[in-house]
Formats: structure tokens, C-alpha cells, sequence
């Protein structure tokens, strides 16, 4: 197993919870999910909402110290410490083929090999599952209004300890989520407004011949 040192200091959400929280709820129970995977769960704020809404949750969290946090935030879960690079075999071990949907919330603008994300996502989601997988939203407009203004520095601080390291458009997630074996089946902007938003959530199926590879 490798580690990963992401920042994490305490049990309080991240902002980003704010807007994105109330939003996966609100998918995971359109699709009518029960037993969740979160993948990369930061400090469990999300593991917490999940269990407050009545989801069965599993977590994933490669930082010690955020794993630590995140067992504190929602008490009685699992967290794997693990990295999308690693074996899921022990998680497969656990939890053979249970999961509806794995959530992975602002985690693969981290990942220099961002592919693994899905692929290791695909083991652990049972047929007919869903990734559902957010993360900062980059588009021509949203891009040019950063620039007008001079805010490069602030948006893609290089001075944050695990900060962005790739920057997705909806074209290029749409993009490796398909080359990874997966459907595109729903996409939506959250926070702020209309092609300034601060992520995209995008909804995603494995097509069924990759679930047979």
C-alpha cells in the first residue's frame, strides 16, 4: 500500500461539502442506492451524511490522518486504507459485489494516473451499478474569467500541500470515463452559476461488455 499526505488537519467539512453534499444525496436517492463506496472520503464528512440519510457506507481514505478523522466523523463504518493503485482484493474479500454506486467526491483532480480511479472503481460496483464521481469544473468561459481576473495563482495554488494536479472539462472526464469502459449517463454543474460552476457531477455506467473483461 501507498500512502498519500492530502492536508488533512480536522474533522470540519470541506467547503466544497456546501453544494455537493446536498446534490449527491439527492442523486444516490433518485437512483434509489443502498449500499454506497466512497471512495477517497477525505475526513468522512460525506460518510457521515450517508449514514444520516440511511445508506450502508464503506469508505476508502489513502491518507492516515484523514482516515483517522473519517472513523471519527462517522463511527461504526469501514474505512480502507487504500489508494486507487492498490489490489481491491481485500475490499472484494468484505464486500463481494455489493455496492450500487461508488461516489468519489473532488478526488481524481489529485491523481497523476487519473484512469486508475474508474478501473478500480468498476471491481467494487455490482452490474447495472453507478460511479458517481465529482470534481472541479473547467470550460472555456470559466477558464477566460479566471485569466481576465488573475486568478491562476489562487484557483491552482501550487503551494497546497495535495492540490490539483489535472483540471477536467466535461469533454475530457466524459472522455477517460469512456475510454475506462463506462457510459455517460447524466451530467450537471453545481455551485455558483450556469458554465461558472465551481464542480460537475457526472453520473457514469460500466457498458456491459467491459463487465465481462
Amino acid at each position: 500500500m501507498r500512502t498519500r499526505k492530502y492536508g488533512w488537519q480536522s474533522e470540519i467539512p470541506p467547503t466544497s461539502c456546501s453544494y455537493l453534499v446536498p446534490y449527491v444525496l439527492r442523486k444516490l436517492q433518485a437512483l434509489k442506492a443502498r449500499c454506497v463506496f466512497d471512495l477517497g472520503a477525505g475526513n468522512g464528512a460525506l460518510c457521515r451524511a450517508l449514514l444520516a440519510n440511511g445508506f450502508e457506507v464503506v469508505g476508502m481514505e489513502p491518507d492516515e490522518e484523514g482516515a483517522r478523522f473519517a472513523r471519527a466523523n462517522a463511527l461504526g463504518i469501514r474505512i480502507y486504507e487504500l489508494t486507487v493503485e492498490d489490489d481491491p482484493v481485500a475490499i472484494l474479500a468484505d464486500w463481494p459485489g455489493q455496492f450500487d454506486v461508488v461516489v468519489s467526491t473532488e478526488v481524481i483532480e489529485h491523481l497523476y494516473a487519473p484512469d486508475c480511479l474508474p478501473n478500480f472503481a468498476r471491481a467494487l460496483i455490482r452490474p447495472g451499478g453507478v460511479l458517481l464521481i465529482t470534481t472541479p469544473y473547467h470550460g472555456y468561459i470559466k477558464n477566460l474569467v479566471i485569466s481576465l481576473f488573475g486568478k491562476w495563482d489562487q484557483h491552482a495554488d501550487p503551494l497546497v500541500t495535495g492540490g490539483h494536479i489535472k483540471f477536467f472539462s466535461r469533454r475530457t472526464i466524459s472522455a477517460l470515463l469512456e475510454r475506462c469502459g463506462y457510459e455517460v449517463v447524466a451530467f450537471s454543474g453545481v455551485g455558483r452559476i450556469p458554465f461558472l460552476w465551481k464542480s460537475m457531477v457526472v453520473t457514469a455506467r460500466q457498458r456491459q461488455e467491459a463487465s465481462h473483461r
